[in-house]
């Protein structure tokens, strides 16, 4: 598929924060609900404005996840199989998990129109920045249902 819209980029250290936020009910620095999060962390721009955005390894975020997804995130975008406990989150919560495709950091990038930090600002590469991507391409990992394309591979 080929998105359009705004989607968000959060890694590790962003999702630590998320979920030490959600658990002290402290308001969070974007409104999860609904929203797409890009598991990247661009790097410097150039040209463009934004440097190679490949997605990174999405089973490092798995421990999050299902409590961002219960905090009403519906989509995810990285590479790699998920555990589990996220197919079961995903199907629970009717969400997605896309797969972007690795080593096209640089191609991705040209796909991204507009690009702005808008929190966590001191982690740098890691900090959240608001994407929107035009045409954007993606495979659905795990649809709504929990079904998952790597499950017969």
């Amino acid at each position: 598929m080929l998105l359009t819209g705004t989607i968000y980029t959060a890694r590790d250290q962003a999702h630590l924060r998320f979920t030490e936020m959600i658990s002290r009910k402290e308001s969070l620095p974007v409104d999860l609900d609904g929203q797409v999060i890009y598991y990247c962390g661009p790097t410097p721009k150039g040209e463009r404005v934004i440097g190679a955005c490949g997605p990174t390894t999405s089973s490092r975020m798995d421990r999050f996840t299902p409590e961002l997804l219960d905090a009403g995130l519906k989509g995810m975008i990285g590479k790699g199989r998920r555990s589990k406990e996220v197919k079961d989150s995903v199907k629970r919560n009717k969400a997605v998990y896309f797969l972007a495709p690795a080593g096209a950091g640089a191609y991705l990038s040209g796909k991204v129109k507009s690009c702005e930090v808008v929190g966590f600002d001191d982690l740098g590469s890691e900090a959240i920045h608001r994407l929107e991507v035009e045409d954007f391409p993606l495979v659905v990992g795990i649809d709504s249902n929990g079904d998952d394309i790597h499950a017969n591979l």
